[in-house]
């Protein structure tokens, strides 16, 4: 996951960075630091997409979509 998945994933879903960081059991500081560029632990990172996942996020790593996101099926407006 890249920072910019990061941050379709989280509009997906309307979270907050915060919101991100208690689903992936991290700090707010460190997904903000993802975001900003910087570089954070690939742990880190998994644990951050883990939350997405789990959350119905699905990556798009291949093809000519790569770099996507898809949001789950079913989103509260």
């Amino acid at each position: 996951m890249n920072l910019t998945q990061c941050k379709m994933a989280r509009a997906a879903l309307g979270w907050s960075r915060a919101e991100l960081a208690t689903a992936a059991a991290i700090a707010a500081r460190t997904v903000a630091r993802f975001e900003d560029g910087e570089t954070v632990q690939p742990e880190t990172v998994q644990a951050m997409r883990r939350a997405f996942e789990d959350s119905g996020v699905r990556f798009v790593d291949n093809g000519k979509l790569a770099g996507g996101v898809i949001p789950p099926r079913e989103i509260a407006l």
